[in-house]
């Protein structure tokens, strides 16, 4: 398994501006992604949904909850 790392706001806008290759993931419920989210995340309110929306398992993966209730 690999390393969890934090990635602070700031670390993730330097990636976003630089075009890095990552897969971003909004962990929130639909109601919220729908709301607000951040551009290119990807909604991902069901755990069972992993393999099919994240199939390469080689992705550097980050992932983020807006928590909008």
């Amino acid at each position: 398994m690999d390393a969890v790392e934090t990635v602070t706001h700031e670390e993730l806008k330097k990636k976003m501006d630089r075009g890095d290759e990552f897969v971003l993931v909004e962990t929130a419920s639909e109601p919220a992604y729908r709301r607000a989210h951040l551009p290119g995340a990807i909604n991902l309110e069901d755990i069972g949904e992993v393999p099919k929306l994240l199939p390469d398992k080689s992705a550097e993966i980050i992932t983020y909850c807006s928590n909008f209730n």
